[in-house]
Protein backbone atom coordinates (compact mmCIF):
# COMPACT_ATOMS: atom_id res chain seq x y z
CA UNK A 1 0.00 0.00 0.00
CA UNK A 2 1.24 3.78 -0.59
CA UNK A 3 1.82 6.36 1.15
CA UNK A 4 -1.12 8.60 -0.09
CA UNK A 5 -3.23 5.16 0.44
CA UNK A 6 -2.45 4.82 3.83
CA UNK A 7 -2.86 8.87 4.54
CA UNK A 8 -6.75 8.59 3.12
CA UNK A 9 -7.44 5.64 5.31
CA UNK A 10 -6.21 7.74 8.17
CA UNK A 11 -8.25 10.66 7.04
CA UNK A 12 -11.55 8.29 6.37
CA UNK A 13 -11.48 5.99 9.56
CA UNK A 14 -10.59 9.02 12.01
CA UNK A 15 -12.98 11.08 10.73
CA UNK A 16 -15.74 8.42 10.76
CA UNK A 17 -14.84 7.77 14.33
CA UNK A 18 -15.19 11.15 15.19
CA UNK A 19 -18.55 11.21 13.75
CA UNK A 20 -19.63 8.26 16.12
CA UNK A 21 -18.10 10.04 18.70
CA UNK A 22 -20.15 13.52 18.16
CA UNK A 23 -23.51 11.90 16.97
CA UNK A 24 -23.35 10.51 20.77
CA UNK A 25 -23.87 13.92 22.16
CA UNK A 26 -26.80 14.12 19.90
CA UNK A 27 -28.51 10.82 19.61
CA UNK A 28 -28.30 10.22 23.40
CA UNK A 29 -30.32 12.88 24.34
CA UNK A 30 -33.10 12.08 21.99
CA UNK A 31 -33.07 8.78 22.89
CA UNK A 32 -33.57 9.75 26.62
CA UNK A 33 -36.97 9.59 27.50
CA UNK A 34 -37.55 6.84 25.68
CA UNK A 35 -34.93 4.99 28.38
CA UNK A 36 -36.18 6.62 31.07
CA UNK A 37 -39.87 5.57 30.24
CA UNK A 38 -38.13 1.36 28.97
CA UNK A 39 -36.24 1.18 32.11
CA UNK A 40 -38.92 2.81 34.71
CA UNK A 41 -35.97 5.09 35.94
CA UNK A 42 -36.11 8.30 38.18
CA UNK A 43 -34.51 11.03 37.17
CA UNK A 44 -31.47 10.81 39.08
CA UNK A 45 -31.28 7.37 38.07
CA UNK A 46 -31.58 9.21 34.27
CA UNK A 47 -28.87 11.18 34.90
CA UNK A 48 -26.18 8.39 35.91
CA UNK A 49 -27.13 7.43 32.35
CA UNK A 50 -26.28 10.28 30.62
CA UNK A 51 -23.23 10.74 33.25
CA UNK A 52 -21.31 7.87 33.24
CA UNK A 53 -20.32 8.24 29.97
CA UNK A 54 -19.12 11.91 30.82
CA UNK A 55 -17.35 10.90 33.80
CA UNK A 56 -15.40 7.97 31.77
CA UNK A 57 -14.59 10.08 28.96
CA UNK A 58 -13.12 12.66 30.87
CA UNK A 59 -10.47 10.31 32.53
CA UNK A 60 -10.32 8.29 29.38
CA UNK A 61 -9.36 11.35 27.76
CA UNK A 62 -6.14 12.17 30.00
CA UNK A 63 -4.83 7.84 29.69
CA UNK A 64 -5.09 7.90 26.06
CA UNK A 65 -3.14 11.22 26.10
CA UNK A 66 -0.38 10.01 28.53
CA UNK A 67 -0.23 6.01 26.81
CA UNK A 68 -0.42 7.56 23.00
CA UNK A 69 2.57 9.84 23.87
CA UNK A 70 4.45 6.79 25.66
CA UNK A 71 3.70 3.77 23.72
CA UNK A 72 2.33 4.60 20.46
CA UNK A 73 -0.70 6.57 18.92
CA UNK A 74 -2.08 3.58 16.68
CA UNK A 75 -1.90 1.20 19.56
CA UNK A 76 -3.74 2.92 21.87
CA UNK A 77 -6.21 4.26 19.37
CA UNK A 78 -7.32 1.04 18.06
CA UNK A 79 -7.63 0.06 21.77
CA UNK A 80 -9.82 2.53 22.29
CA UNK A 81 -11.93 2.39 19.32
CA UNK A 82 -12.88 -1.25 20.12
CA UNK A 83 -13.58 -0.18 24.01
CA UNK A 84 -15.87 2.39 22.19
CA UNK A 85 -17.70 -0.19 20.56
CA UNK A 86 -18.07 -2.78 23.05
CA UNK A 87 -19.49 -0.48 25.26
CA UNK A 88 -22.12 1.05 22.81
CA UNK A 89 -23.38 -2.95 22.09
CA UNK A 90 -23.58 -3.27 25.80
CA UNK A 91 -26.27 -0.72 26.27
CA UNK A 92 -27.71 -1.69 22.98
CA UNK A 93 -28.14 -5.42 24.31
CA UNK A 94 -28.90 -4.64 28.13
CA UNK A 95 -31.56 -5.86 30.09
CA UNK A 96 -31.25 -3.89 32.93
CA UNK A 97 -30.33 -0.78 33.89
CA UNK A 98 -27.57 -1.76 35.66
CA UNK A 99 -26.05 -2.95 32.35
CA UNK A 100 -26.57 -0.32 30.85
CA UNK A 101 -24.42 1.79 33.51
CA UNK A 102 -21.82 -0.93 32.81
CA UNK A 103 -21.85 -0.42 28.50
CA UNK A 104 -22.00 3.36 29.32
CA UNK A 105 -19.10 3.14 31.29
CA UNK A 106 -16.65 0.90 28.96
CA UNK A 107 -18.43 3.27 26.18
CA UNK A 108 -17.09 6.30 27.85
CA UNK A 109 -13.95 5.45 28.55
CA UNK A 110 -13.10 4.30 25.18
CA UNK A 111 -14.44 7.30 23.30
CA UNK A 112 -12.05 9.43 26.20
CA UNK A 113 -8.83 7.67 24.97
CA UNK A 114 -9.43 7.72 21.25
CA UNK A 115 -10.90 11.19 20.74
CA UNK A 116 -7.60 13.53 21.67
CA UNK A 117 -5.41 11.13 19.37
CA UNK A 118 -7.91 11.59 16.18
CA UNK A 119 -6.22 15.03 15.41
CA UNK A 120 -2.79 14.02 15.73
CA UNK A 121 -3.63 11.23 13.53
CA UNK A 122 -4.82 13.85 10.88
CA UNK A 123 -2.16 16.12 10.96
CA UNK A 124 0.58 13.25 10.36
CA UNK A 125 -1.50 12.02 7.26
CA UNK A 126 -1.34 15.78 5.99
CA UNK A 127 2.04 17.05 7.70
CA UNK A 128 1.85 19.32 4.48
CA UNK A 129 -1.72 21.44 5.62
CA UNK A 130 -2.65 20.67 9.19
CA UNK A 131 -4.77 23.18 8.96
CA UNK A 132 -7.01 22.16 6.59
CA UNK A 133 -7.59 18.88 7.63
CA UNK A 134 -8.58 20.09 11.05
CA UNK A 135 -10.93 22.50 10.03
CA UNK A 136 -12.36 19.98 7.21
CA UNK A 137 -12.79 17.43 10.41
CA UNK A 138 -14.36 19.45 12.63
CA UNK A 139 -16.80 21.40 9.96
CA UNK A 140 -17.39 17.38 8.53
CA UNK A 141 -18.63 16.02 12.39
CA UNK A 142 -20.47 19.38 13.43
CA UNK A 143 -22.73 18.86 10.11
CA UNK A 144 -22.80 15.04 11.06
CA UNK A 145 -23.97 15.86 14.56
CA UNK A 146 -26.48 18.76 13.12
CA UNK A 147 -28.31 16.12 10.98
CA UNK A 148 -28.31 12.98 12.64
CA UNK A 149 -31.32 13.54 14.87
CA UNK A 150 -33.35 14.50 11.54
CA UNK A 151 -32.28 11.76 9.95
CA UNK A 152 -32.14 8.87 12.11
CA UNK A 153 -35.44 9.99 14.23
CA UNK A 154 -37.69 8.12 12.12
CA UNK A 155 -35.21 5.01 12.74
CA UNK A 156 -35.52 5.63 16.61
CA UNK A 157 -39.09 5.27 16.64
CA UNK A 158 -39.86 2.53 14.66
CA UNK A 159 -36.33 0.38 15.57
CA UNK A 160 -36.14 1.55 18.92
CA UNK A 161 -34.12 3.26 21.72
CA UNK A 162 -31.39 0.38 21.70
CA UNK A 163 -30.56 1.21 17.42
CA UNK A 164 -28.94 3.93 18.14
CA UNK A 165 -25.90 2.35 20.37
CA UNK A 166 -25.68 -0.54 17.75
CA UNK A 167 -25.22 2.13 14.87
CA UNK A 168 -22.09 4.09 17.22
CA UNK A 169 -21.34 0.21 17.11
CA UNK A 170 -21.41 -0.63 13.23
CA UNK A 171 -19.19 3.37 12.30
CA UNK A 172 -16.80 2.61 14.47
CA UNK A 173 -15.56 -0.96 13.85
CA UNK A 174 -16.22 0.18 10.24
CA UNK A 175 -13.80 3.32 10.74
CA UNK A 176 -11.37 0.96 12.31
CA UNK A 177 -11.20 -1.33 9.17
CA UNK A 178 -10.64 1.38 7.45
CA UNK A 179 -8.09 2.87 9.36
CA UNK A 180 -6.16 -0.26 10.08
CA UNK A 181 -4.83 -0.67 6.92
CA UNK A 182 -2.51 2.21 7.23
CA UNK A 183 0.96 1.31 6.47
CA UNK A 184 2.81 0.10 8.95
CA UNK A 185 5.97 2.31 8.50
CA UNK A 186 4.35 5.30 8.45
CA UNK A 187 5.62 7.02 12.20
CA UNK A 188 2.20 7.55 13.92
CA UNK A 189 3.00 5.30 16.77
CA UNK A 190 6.28 6.52 17.64
CA UNK A 191 7.22 7.03 21.00
CA UNK A 192 8.17 10.17 22.74
CA UNK A 193 9.66 11.15 26.00
CA UNK A 194 7.78 11.13 29.22
CA UNK A 195 6.56 14.62 29.52
CA UNK A 196 7.22 16.70 32.17
CA UNK A 197 3.15 16.88 33.73
CA UNK A 198 4.68 19.42 36.98
CA UNK A 199 4.82 22.10 34.26
CA UNK A 200 1.24 22.42 34.06
CA UNK A 201 1.19 23.83 37.02
CA UNK A 202 3.71 26.54 36.38
CA UNK A 203 0.82 28.01 33.59
CA UNK A 204 -2.04 29.98 35.74
CA UNK A 205 -3.07 31.12 32.73
CA UNK A 206 -3.92 27.58 31.05
CA UNK A 207 -5.84 26.85 34.19
CA UNK A 208 -8.08 30.12 34.52
CA UNK A 209 -8.63 28.89 30.65
CA UNK A 210 -10.20 25.39 32.16
CA UNK A 211 -12.48 26.76 34.17
CA UNK A 212 -13.63 29.28 31.43
CA UNK A 213 -14.58 25.59 30.06
CA UNK A 214 -15.80 23.46 32.79
CA UNK A 215 -18.46 26.36 33.23
CA UNK A 216 -19.52 27.23 29.63
CA UNK A 217 -19.31 23.26 28.76
CA UNK A 218 -21.30 22.21 32.11
CA UNK A 219 -24.37 24.61 31.11
CA UNK A 220 -24.79 22.95 27.65
CA UNK A 221 -24.12 19.71 28.72
CA UNK A 222 -27.23 20.49 31.44
CA UNK A 223 -29.18 21.72 28.64
CA UNK A 224 -28.51 18.78 26.68
CA UNK A 225 -29.72 16.58 29.20
CA UNK A 226 -32.16 18.26 30.04
CA UNK A 227 -34.60 19.69 26.79
CA UNK A 228 -35.55 16.59 25.47
CA UNK A 229 -37.27 16.12 28.48
CA UNK A 230 -38.49 19.56 28.76
CA UNK A 231 -39.81 18.91 25.12
CA UNK A 232 -41.45 15.35 25.92
CA UNK A 233 -43.02 16.95 28.72
CA UNK A 234 -44.56 18.97 26.68
CA UNK A 235 -46.09 16.42 24.10
CA UNK A 236 -43.61 16.87 21.60
CA UNK A 237 -42.79 13.40 20.15
CA UNK A 238 -39.12 11.84 19.39
CA UNK A 239 -39.41 13.76 15.86
CA UNK A 240 -39.72 17.55 17.24
CA UNK A 241 -36.95 16.80 19.57
CA UNK A 242 -34.69 15.57 16.85
CA UNK A 243 -35.39 19.03 14.66
CA UNK A 244 -34.78 20.75 17.89
CA UNK A 245 -31.51 19.11 18.88
CA UNK A 246 -30.22 19.41 15.31
CA UNK A 247 -30.82 23.29 15.27
CA UNK A 248 -28.17 23.60 18.21
CA UNK A 249 -25.67 21.78 16.28
CA UNK A 250 -26.78 23.50 12.75
CA UNK A 251 -26.06 27.19 15.02
CA UNK A 252 -23.30 25.70 16.47
CA UNK A 253 -21.39 24.95 12.81
CA UNK A 254 -22.77 28.29 10.65
CA UNK A 255 -21.69 30.59 14.25
CA UNK A 256 -18.20 28.44 14.38
CA UNK A 257 -17.41 28.77 10.50
CA UNK A 258 -18.35 32.17 10.54
CA UNK A 259 -15.80 33.15 13.24
CA UNK A 260 -12.82 31.07 11.26
CA UNK A 261 -11.28 34.24 10.61
CA UNK A 262 -11.59 36.22 13.89
CA UNK A 263 -10.80 33.78 16.64
CA UNK A 264 -6.47 34.50 15.50
CA UNK A 265 -7.68 38.55 16.30
CA UNK A 266 -7.72 40.99 19.04
CA UNK A 267 -12.03 39.80 18.71
CA UNK A 268 -10.88 36.62 20.82
CA UNK A 269 -12.40 38.29 23.97
CA UNK A 270 -15.16 39.66 22.26
CA UNK A 271 -16.16 35.75 21.44
CA UNK A 272 -15.35 34.31 24.30
CA UNK A 273 -17.45 36.80 26.72
CA UNK A 274 -20.34 35.90 23.75
CA UNK A 275 -20.69 32.70 24.85
CA UNK A 276 -21.58 32.77 28.59
CA UNK A 277 -24.03 35.39 27.91
CA UNK A 278 -25.76 33.45 25.15
CA UNK A 279 -25.96 30.29 27.22
CA UNK A 280 -27.41 32.14 30.10
CA UNK A 281 -29.73 33.95 27.69
CA UNK A 282 -30.87 30.49 26.35
CA UNK A 283 -32.01 28.57 29.81
CA UNK A 284 -35.22 31.21 30.42
CA UNK A 285 -35.96 31.31 27.26
CA UNK A 286 -36.59 27.37 26.75
CA UNK A 287 -38.11 27.50 30.16
CA UNK A 288 -40.24 29.93 29.08
CA UNK A 289 -40.71 29.03 25.52
CA UNK A 290 -44.32 29.41 24.78
CA UNK A 291 -44.61 27.11 21.76
CA UNK A 292 -42.17 25.36 19.48
CA UNK A 293 -40.36 28.66 18.07
CA UNK A 294 -39.36 29.50 21.84
CA UNK A 295 -37.70 26.18 22.26
CA UNK A 296 -35.96 26.69 18.67
CA UNK A 297 -35.00 29.91 19.80
CA UNK A 298 -33.33 28.43 22.65
CA UNK A 299 -31.28 25.89 20.59
CA UNK A 300 -30.17 28.49 18.35
CA UNK A 301 -28.73 30.56 21.51
CA UNK A 302 -26.90 27.54 23.26
CA UNK A 303 -25.52 26.47 19.82
CA UNK A 304 -24.29 30.00 19.37
CA UNK A 305 -22.99 30.43 22.46
CA UNK A 306 -21.16 26.97 22.16
CA UNK A 307 -19.54 27.96 19.04
CA UNK A 308 -18.39 31.42 20.53
CA UNK A 309 -16.60 29.39 23.30
CA UNK A 310 -15.56 26.05 21.34
CA UNK A 311 -12.78 27.38 19.34
CA UNK A 312 -11.37 29.84 21.18
CA UNK A 313 -11.14 27.94 23.95
CA UNK A 314 -8.92 25.43 22.56
CA UNK A 315 -6.85 28.15 20.74
CA UNK A 316 -6.10 29.32 24.06
CA UNK A 317 -5.27 26.08 25.67
CA UNK A 318 -2.76 25.24 23.00
CA UNK A 319 -1.27 29.00 23.28
CA UNK A 320 -0.67 28.69 26.99
CA UNK A 321 0.47 25.38 27.41
CA UNK A 322 3.87 24.45 28.59
CA UNK A 323 6.07 23.81 25.70
CA UNK A 324 5.77 19.86 25.10
CA UNK A 325 2.42 19.52 26.77
CA UNK A 326 0.27 20.44 23.96
CA UNK A 327 -1.13 16.89 23.85
CA UNK A 328 -1.62 17.00 27.59
CA UNK A 329 -3.24 20.16 27.75
CA UNK A 330 -5.61 19.24 24.99
CA UNK A 331 -6.98 15.75 26.61
CA UNK A 332 -7.31 18.05 29.63
CA UNK A 333 -9.14 20.84 27.72
CA UNK A 334 -11.75 17.82 27.31
CA UNK A 335 -11.40 16.51 30.39
CA UNK A 336 -12.67 19.26 32.05
CA UNK A 337 -15.49 20.09 29.65
CA UNK A 338 -16.64 16.60 30.47
CA UNK A 339 -16.64 17.05 34.17
CA UNK A 340 -18.25 20.74 34.19
CA UNK A 341 -21.00 18.65 32.59
CA UNK A 342 -20.78 15.43 34.69
CA UNK A 343 -21.10 17.70 37.67
CA UNK A 344 -23.29 20.16 36.26
CA UNK A 345 -25.77 17.25 35.77
CA UNK A 346 -25.44 15.46 39.21
CA UNK A 347 -25.96 18.65 41.01
CA UNK A 348 -28.83 20.31 38.80
CA UNK A 349 -30.86 17.22 37.75
CA UNK A 350 -33.67 17.52 40.19
CA UNK A 351 -33.14 20.97 40.96
CA UNK A 352 -36.30 23.78 40.74
CA UNK A 353 -36.23 26.18 37.95
CA UNK A 354 -35.11 29.41 39.84
CA UNK A 355 -32.04 27.62 41.40
CA UNK A 356 -31.21 26.21 37.89
CA UNK A 357 -31.14 29.53 36.32
CA UNK A 358 -29.26 31.39 39.34
CA UNK A 359 -26.53 28.52 38.97
CA UNK A 360 -26.43 28.99 35.23
CA UNK A 361 -26.25 32.73 35.72
CA UNK A 362 -23.35 32.87 38.60
CA UNK A 363 -21.15 30.26 36.52
CA UNK A 364 -21.86 32.27 33.05
CA UNK A 365 -20.48 35.31 35.47
CA UNK A 366 -17.21 33.31 36.54
CA UNK A 367 -16.49 32.40 32.89
CA UNK A 368 -16.74 36.08 31.70
CA UNK A 369 -14.24 36.88 34.46
CA UNK A 370 -11.76 34.17 33.22
CA UNK A 371 -12.27 35.02 29.20
CA UNK A 372 -11.38 38.78 30.16
CA UNK A 373 -8.17 37.65 32.52
CA UNK A 374 -7.10 34.88 29.93
CA UNK A 375 -7.48 36.90 26.49
CA UNK A 376 -6.11 40.03 28.64
CA UNK A 377 -2.75 37.66 28.91
CA UNK A 378 -2.81 36.17 25.37
CA UNK A 379 -1.88 40.16 23.94
CA UNK A 380 1.60 38.88 25.67
CA UNK A 381 1.86 36.04 23.41
CA UNK A 382 2.82 36.02 19.68
CA UNK A 383 -0.33 35.80 17.14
Amino acid sequence: MNVANSSRRAIIGSIAISIAFVMELTLVPLVLPAIQSYYDLSLSQLAWVFNSYGFSVAVGVLLGGWFGDSIGVRKVFTAGVLMFATGALVVGFANSYEMVIAGRVLQGFGGGVFSPLVPLLLTRAVPERPGKILIIWGSVTGYAAAFAPLVLSQTVTFAGWQSVFVLFAVISMVALAISGRMRRGEPIGARSAVPKLSMLFTAPNLWIVFAYICCTYGAITFYLFRLPLWLADSGYQVTIIGFVLATIWMSFSIVGTSLRNLVDSARVRTIMLAAPLLIALGFPVAYFAAGLSGFLLSAVLIGAGFACGNAPSTQMVLRFAPDGLQAISASLDITFARLGGVLTVAFLAQAEFANLILFVFATSLVAMICALIASSNIRNLEY
